[in-house]
């Protein structure tokens, strides 16, 4: 149950158009769904602000399902990350409304549009190509999180004129996440540029010593500008939850 479906809900009781008892039947259901692999949390949007999330990795098309229908029947967006396109389309074929973003890994079953809630735009800037699928995962996420977003794609800090040609876009941002792998030293870079939260993305992209992103992550984990936060390695989705809670607040 989210925020605006209570609203409604006691709205409809003020106005004498839904009664007292059957408002608080609705209100004492259970707040989870046990779908057999899973108890399928409803009251999470109630209590964050932001609905239950699918990671994708792990789990069956089957039970992709099962937790989709379980959050649309409440009256609540469903949204699956990490899915790879093989098991999208077995989800897909099956319930054919839902949306997928592969460059980002994402199925979605919600409005074609998300209200904006947000106070500000939030920047996703992207060091490389290669960081590319972390930086989208970020950004569609905090869309469907109700964000207005840019981003800025391959402005690392090996070509930095790249990113300072968009010196404007940075410095109007509520909020930024920063995506990197290599060296990882991108977000220092944004952070000495802005006077706004910047939430830092390490990720896999190196070679040998960047041991999967350890390296980027350390670099990130030691920045030397005060406003940069940082994220486990290519956990875009993270990032973008964290950005859109300051984005709100």
């Amino acid at each position: 149950m989210e925020r605006e479906q209570i609203r409604a809900l006691l709205a409809s009781v003020q106005r004498g158009e839904t009664e007292l008892d059957e408002a608080l039947e609705d209100l004492a259901r259970p707040p989870f769904v046990d779908t057999g692999d899973g108890r399928v949390d409803l009251h999470r949007a109630l209590r964050m602000g932001l609905p239950e999330i699918i990671y994708g990795p792990g789990k069956t098309p089957e039970q992709i399902v099962q937790i989709v229908r379980a959050l649309r029947e409440h009256g609540q967006s469903a949204l699956a990350t990490r899915i790879d396109p093989d098991p999208a389309a077995q989800v897909l074929a099956v319930l054919p409304e839902g949306e997928y973003i592969a460059d980002a890994r994402l199925l979605w079953f919600g409005p074609a549009e998300v209200p904006v809630q947000g106070r500000g735009t939030i920047a996703v800037v992207c060091a490389g190509t290669s960081d590319l699928p972390v930086a989208r995962e970020a950004a569609e996420v905090a869309r469907r999180f109700g964000n207005k977003v840019e981003m800025l794609v391959d402005v690392g800090v090996a070509g930095l004129h790249r990113l300072l040609a968009s010196t404007e876009v940075i410095r109007s941002a509520q909020v930024l996440i920063v995506v990197a792998g290599m060296e990882g030293a991108l977000p220092s870079v944004v952070g000495g540029l802005v006077d706004k939260p910047v939430i830092a993305v390490p990720t896999s992209v190196g070679y040998g010593a960047s041991l999967g992103g350890v390296a980027a992550l350390l670099g990130m984990l030691n920045s030397c500008a005060s406003n940069v936060a940082v994220v486990n390695i290519d956990n875009g989705f993270g990032a973008a939850t964290v950005a859109t809670l300051i984005n709100r607040s």
